[in-house]
């Protein structure tokens, strides 16, 4: 971080780097999938266990047995297309390497998912179920950050809204007293930023 601190629990974790953040059961999805997200050369079994392997260290190894049932779960609630575990995912349309890397950061299981424009260039049917399945960990109480450019989006899933500027807080509002008129005013009166 260029600034601040990171607590969990009301205890100051010092995170230096991706594996202690998952240590801390934190977990990240990068807007840029491609680069930073997926591993294009691997299947999709691969790429979901990836961030387990991680945490666990390259010497002690996922059973197969393990790893199947827990690759046939997210493949199935997520609802990927193709539901092939042997599959690269270089091949599979954006929203499917979307739930993937979502897939990846949940097998986790993490108490804070911060998700980076998650729903940027995909398809609709893919989209829908990317924001269905981000309300269903949030009811669950999974703790989600939603980084959106999309008001309708952020209005939709976010229960607090936060207003970023120049990588600052400038604002904050609750979602449920404000609608897309008043956010975009708000906007407005306090100057042009992103949404979370």
């Amino acid at each position: 971080p260029d600034a601040g601190h990171v607590s969990v629990h009301g205890e100051q974790a010092r995170i230096t780097s991706p594996r202690h953040a998952i240590d801390h059961r934190i977990s990240f999805s990068s807007e840029d999938r491609r680069a930073e997200g997926i591993v294009a050369d691997l299947t999709v079994a691969e790429n979901i266990v990836l961030g387990i392997q991680a945490r666990r260290g390259w010497t002690r190894k996922i059973r197969k047995s393990e790893q199947d049932a827990l690759v046939n779960e997210y493949i199935r609630s997520l609802d990927v297309r193709p539901a092939a575990p042997d599959a690269v995912v270089a091949n599979l349309s954006g929203g499917n390497q979307q739930k993937v890397l979502l897939a990846r950061w949940l097998a986790t299981a993490p108490e804070l998912l911060v998700l980076d424009e998650p729903t940027r260039g995909i398809d609709v049917g893919a989209k829908a179920d990317i924001q269905r399945k981000v309300s269903e960990l949030s009811a669950r109480g999974l703790a989600v950050v939603f980084i959106s450019s999309e008001l309708e989006e952020v209005l939709r899933l976010a229960q607090r809204i936060a207003v970023l500027r120049d990588r600052r807080k400038i604002g904050e509002v609750d979602s449920s007293e404000i609608d897309l008129d008043g956010l975009i005013d708000y906007l407005a009166n306090e100057g042009k930023g992103d949404a979370a």
